[in-house]
């Protein structure tokens, strides 16, 4: 790259950052009315050019196998007609959420007489760095601006062509609304040298980045970024099949988490079940998933009960694979297996099938992942499944937004306090 091209991104970014800023003060008085206007809009701009989504995605696709990404990608970049109905839906379940912009979280009176209240405040300009996944465009373009923020949206290349066409339909719905387009931009530029002006902070104009990608994506932009991040490394998730499970639940329940889309991040990689339960539990699930296609690797148990088991390595227990492929283990007891989730573990989600309160009570009490289930799949690992409308993405970090972050995780505080002329000794 010559100089030239590097001063040329990045003072391209730079007038991205300020325009973003300069939408972000006009966002953050904008009534809830503009905000859903502007998404309904959106939604019915991608409904419309439904046809015309869908063949630029289609050029995404073909470039994509053409650069031999792995199937995981490939199904994460394609659009449908069913995913563009999810994405549409997606959007007017964000327009009918309640507006947090100044809503009061607590408030309460001094003994001198002084006012206090909490109150949501938007964060600023979000800056969101994804791969693949074309719909993350609308989910987070819509969930940035119903909670007051303006956004960069930075896609990959291959998904560059379905990414532009999306923004299209969001800006539309922005002009009709009265609201400034550059609250929903998107980086004009594959160039690489763009996502470092990002993690830069654009001077001083991202107040926060979250990324969605692979392990190398977001290590990257934990290790470089000068601004905070909301971020997880991996979906390494955990199903516990405990002594006390029901056996058709059970089979339900880990053929779900594993196989309803394998390349999402609360798919489920490792399974873990209680040696008790081994000879009356392990074959029927074992079965179901592989009458599904799903490749299993176990331990010494696993194999010695499935012969068509592999033999799992070490590296299996840490593995994302993001196929169907699981690894499975036998454990002595619900500690084994908190133990086990406890080093191996990415911290996103965990499953737990019993019957049994004591051990459920120990599952939650003792594991430090950001979402905990109990006799459900961890495929629920989702904005919209938990009732927050989309999600930008699952946290898995401990600071500000843990789980799902949804428009009330894109959201700050100030506190307001009002007086009648006290003044303090």
């Amino acid at each position: 790259m010559t100089e030239s091209t590097k001063l040329n991104v990045a003072d391209a970014m730079l007038e991205l950052g300020k325009n973003a800023r300069t939408a972000s003060r006009i966002l953050a008085t904008a009534n809830a009315a503009q905000k859903r206007t502007a998404i309904n809009v959106a939604a019915e701009e991608i409904e419309k050019h439904a046809d015309s989504i869908k063949q630029k995605n289609s050029v995404d696709v073909a470039a994509g196998r053409e650069a031999n990404l792995s199937s995981a990608m490939i199904d994460r970049l394609e659009l449908n007609d069913d995913r563009i109905a999810a994405m549409v839906s997606g959007l007017r379940a964000i327009a009918q959420l309640a507006d947090p912009v100044g809503s009061v979280i607590a408030k309460w009176q001094r003994p001198n007489g002084l006012d206090i209240e909490r109150v949501r405040t938007p964060l600023g300009v979000i800056g969101v760095i994804y791969e693949s996944r074309p719909n993350v465009t609308a989910d987070a373009g819509a969930l940035c601006l119903m909670a007051g923020n303006a956004v960069i949206l930075r896609g990959g290349s291959d998904s560059i062509h379905s990414s532009t066409a999306i923004l299209s339909c969001l800006q539309t719905g922005l002009e009709i609304a009265g609201l400034p387009v550059e609250s929903i931009q998107m980086v004009p530029t594959t160039d690489r040298a763009a996502v470092g002006e990002m993690l830069a902070g654009l001077g001083g104009n991202i107040d926060v980045i979250v990324p969605r990608g692979g392990k190398g994506l977001v290590g990257r932009v934990q290790a470089d970024c000068r601004v905070p991040v909301f971020a997880h490394l991996e979906g390494i998730c955990h199903v516990f099949v405990d002594a006390s499970a029901d056996l058709e639940m059970a089979v339900e329940v880990v053929h779900n988490a594993k196989m309803r889309r394998t390349g999402v991040c609360g798919a489920a990689e490792t399974l873990l079940i209680h040696e008790n339960v081994v000879a009356s539990h392990l074959k029927p699930i074992l079965e179901r998933l592989a009458e599904s296609g799903c490749e299993i690797r176990g331990d010494e148990a696993v194999c010695s009960t499935w012969p068509a088991a592999k033999p799992a390595s070490e590296e299996d227990w840490s593995a994302e694979y993001l196929e169907a492929i699981l690894s499975v283990k036998v454990v002595s007891n619900v500690d084994e297996a908190i133990a086990h989730i406890s080093q191996h573990s990415s911290g996103h989600t965990e499953s737990i099938i019993s019957e049994n309160p004591e051990s459920v009570a120990k599952f939650f009490n003792s594991i430090d992942s950001a979402i905990l289930l109990h006799n459900a799949s961890t495929q629920f690992a989702d904005g919209g499944e938990f009732g927050m409308g989309a999600e930008i993405g699952i946290a898995t970090g401990k600071m500000h937004a843990r789980g799902p972050v949804g428009v009330e995780q894109l959201t700050s505080f100030n506190y307001r306090v009002r007086g009648n002329g006290q003044t303090r000794p």
